[in-house]
């Protein structure tokens, strides 16, 4: 039987257009997602100080509400592994962003410790799906020998997301309280999810790999997003016959996958861990500075070294830059538990924030761009999902050791040592030698191609 004729036509202006619009929707919907993860923190102070607010609330209470969201974040996670190879991105993405910001918003209503927990959950739940969803996604709109850097710039929303939840809370907490700020994390209902209704298209990748090959041709004209890499992996057999977890827990993934999976667990306990409790930690250092200065410059690092990171991990590859920034995390969290002056006190932290959330942006790359299509949204579910425990433990850990009496230096070495553990595990991860392959050919096809030996399809087809 021959082999379908590979189009090897490109646009790559129309492509440029198309995977910058939809990184600017992605990196939308996860800022929001950082503004979450960082607004309980900014809420935490007030929640902890006055009973008015939803009840009585202890450090090691504090520390489990924390980590209600990161539940319903990994059970969102499981949920879209288990359909998102199936259902698409489109859908998926449009759906998990509107899940949490109704979530925010009915949680900046609630009265108790129980219904603000609860919702928390509820929220997480849609978290979960975007986080899954959006690596996947980017991963197959990124023009090629860029992706790392474009995923760069969507999972850098998270810690912008820090960012304007640290700076949100410096100037409004006082005027609109923490349910004011909860409420902006609604936002997105209506700024976003109609702007993704109207423009964001569907994977062409994803419609070929689930064959609607005619589909799949008309979204690749329309955008401009080239199929060649993906007929290729089919041609040469380098993607599982299974889709979805299946295709995730082949021989092909299998271990690779836990491996993933532990990178996330380190860098999402480390992310969860030092944006919940960084304020209360430094807030007993005594500086007479807000501790939320602290939050800015942890995630403002993690903004810019990230993406300068992944730009990098473009040219080095993105082991050997994820190894390299965890190794500087442990170091700058050792660093920090001395007495240092204020100003080198901040540059610790934000090399801190570079090793610890930039390197998480890092890693979520490295995982979208690990599988083939018809795994990639199952396997980076399984990552999130074994990062969420990570994320999950990260506030409970802060709580044990502020309810034991310990202080910041403790807290400090128990992140330093989980970062310790993510650098080594990174350079285990093993290479997929069937998609260096199927990449190569591709770079040789390209090189060699003749616009006269396969004229570019016109829009009737």
């Amino acid at each position: 039987m021959s082999q379908p004729h590979l189009d090897i036509s490109e646009n790559p202006q129309l492509e440029k257009r198309t995977a910058g619009f939809v990184a600017f929707i992605i990196f939308t919907a996860l800022l929001f997602d950082g503004y979450d993860l960082v607004i309980y923190g900014v809420a935490l102070p007030t929640l902890l100080q006055d009973p008015t607010q939803i009840g009585p609330l202890d450090p090691a209470m504090a520390g489990l509400v924390g980590s209600y969201a990161l539940i319903g974040v990994l059970l969102g996670s499981l949920l879209c592994g288990a359909i998102g190879d199936f259902f698409g991105r489109r859908r998926l993405l449009i759906a998990g962003v509107a899940w949490f910001s109704i979530g925010m918003f009915i949680t900046a209503l609630t009265q108790t410790v129980f219904a603000f927990g609860a919702m928390r959950f509820v929220t997480g739940v849609g978290l979960g799906i975007v986080i899954a969803t959006a690596g996947a996604t980017m991963a197959e709109f990124a023009p090629g020998g860029r992706r790392q850097f474009y995923n760069g710039i969507v999972y850098s929303g998270v810690p912008a997301g820090g960012v304007f939840a640290a700076l949100m809370g410096i100037a409004f907490l006082t005027d609109i309280s923490w349910r004011g700020l909860f409420m902006i994390g609604a936002l997105p209902l209506v700024l976003l999810v109609p702007l993704m209704l109207w423009k964001l298209p569907e994977s062409p990748r994803w419609l070929l790999a689930r064959g609607r090959r005619e589909q799949a041709e008309a979204v690749s004209r329309r955008t401009g997003i080239p199929l060649l890499e993906e007929q290729v992996i089919q041609k040469v057999g380098a993607a599982p016959r299974r889709t979805g977890y299946a295709a995730v827990f082949s021989k092909q993934f299998a271990l690779a996958s836990l491996l993933l999976g532990t990178l996330s667990f380190c860098g999402l306990l480390l992310t969860y861990g030092l944006n919940t409790w960084l304020a209360v930690i430094m807030n007993g250092y005594g500086h007479d500075i807000s501790p939320l200065y602290f939050v800015v410059v942890l995630n403002a690092s993690a903004l810019v070294g990230g993406l300068l990171a992944s730009r990098l991990a473009d040219r080095t590859g993105p082991q050997r830059m994820i190894a390299t920034t965890f190794a500087l995390a442990a170091l700058a969290l050792i660093l920090m538990t001395f007495s240092f002056p204020l100003p080198l006190l901040f540059t610790f932290i934000g090399v801190a924030g570079v090793g610890t959330i930039g390197t998480q942006v890092l890693v979520y790359g490295f995982q979208s761009n690990y599988y083939t299509t018809n795994a990639r949204a199952a396997g980076v579910a399984f990552c999130a999902s074994m990062g969420r425990f990570g994320g999950i433990f990260g506030p409970i850990i802060g709580g044990w050791l502020a309810a034991a009496g310990f202080g910041g230096p403790q807290a400090f070495y128990v992140f330093a040592g989980v970062a310790l553990v993510g650098a080594v595990v990174t350079l285990l991860v093993p290479h997929q030698r069937k998609l260096d392959e199927a990449e190569h050919e591709v770079e040789e096809m390209a090189l060699h191609h003749r616009p006269d030996e396969h004229p570019t399809p016109s829009p009737q087809g």
